[in-house]
Protein backbone atom coordinates (compact mmCIF):
# COMPACT_ATOMS: atom_id res chain seq x y z
CA UNK A 1 0.00 0.00 0.00
CA UNK A 2 1.13 3.14 -0.60
CA UNK A 3 0.07 6.48 1.02
CA UNK A 4 1.07 10.14 -0.63
CA UNK A 5 2.07 11.18 2.70
CA UNK A 6 3.94 9.10 5.15
CA UNK A 7 1.69 7.76 7.59
CA UNK A 8 3.79 9.56 10.68
CA UNK A 9 2.87 13.09 8.55
CA UNK A 10 -0.61 12.47 8.20
CA UNK A 11 -2.40 14.77 10.92
CA UNK A 12 -4.48 11.87 12.10
CA UNK A 13 -0.72 10.71 13.54
CA UNK A 14 0.35 14.15 14.38
CA UNK A 15 -0.13 13.26 18.12
CA UNK A 16 2.92 11.13 18.50
CA UNK A 17 5.30 13.93 17.58
CA UNK A 18 7.48 12.33 14.38
CA UNK A 19 8.06 15.16 12.35
CA UNK A 20 9.89 15.40 8.92
CA UNK A 21 12.57 13.81 9.04
CA UNK A 22 11.69 11.02 11.44
CA UNK A 23 11.96 8.11 9.05
CA UNK A 24 13.43 9.32 5.71
CA UNK A 25 13.17 6.33 3.59
CA UNK A 26 9.29 6.72 4.18
CA UNK A 27 9.42 10.22 2.91
CA UNK A 28 11.52 9.17 -0.31
CA UNK A 29 9.30 6.65 -0.73
CA UNK A 30 6.38 9.08 -1.07
CA UNK A 31 8.09 11.12 -3.13
CA UNK A 32 9.46 8.67 -5.85
CA UNK A 33 6.96 5.72 -5.89
CA UNK A 34 4.44 6.03 -8.47
CA UNK A 35 0.81 4.43 -7.15
CA UNK A 36 -1.72 2.91 -9.85
CA UNK A 37 -4.97 2.29 -9.56
CA UNK A 38 -5.84 -1.21 -8.32
CA UNK A 39 -8.47 -2.76 -7.76
CA UNK A 40 -11.43 -5.28 -9.33
CA UNK A 41 -14.32 -2.85 -9.98
CA UNK A 42 -11.68 -1.09 -12.24
CA UNK A 43 -13.41 -0.66 -15.17
CA UNK A 44 -12.15 -1.14 -18.55
CA UNK A 45 -12.52 2.61 -19.55
CA UNK A 46 -10.43 3.62 -16.21
CA UNK A 47 -7.82 1.02 -17.13
CA UNK A 48 -7.70 3.14 -20.72
CA UNK A 49 -7.50 6.53 -19.38
CA UNK A 50 -4.77 5.31 -16.49
CA UNK A 51 -3.00 3.62 -19.48
CA UNK A 52 -3.36 7.09 -21.29
CA UNK A 53 -1.88 8.92 -19.13
CA UNK A 54 1.49 7.11 -18.74
CA UNK A 55 1.87 6.76 -22.11
CA UNK A 56 1.75 10.78 -22.21
CA UNK A 57 3.87 11.00 -19.62
CA UNK A 58 6.12 8.75 -21.51
CA UNK A 59 6.27 10.59 -24.39
CA UNK A 60 6.81 13.89 -22.77
CA UNK A 61 9.45 12.69 -20.90
CA UNK A 62 11.38 10.78 -23.84
CA UNK A 63 10.39 13.61 -25.92
CA UNK A 64 12.18 16.54 -22.95
CA UNK A 65 15.45 13.31 -22.87
CA UNK A 66 16.16 13.88 -26.33
CA UNK A 67 16.45 17.96 -26.06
Amino acid sequence: MHYPRPVHLQPAYARLGHGPGSFPEAERASREVLSLPFYAELRDDEVRQVVAALRSFHLREAGASRR
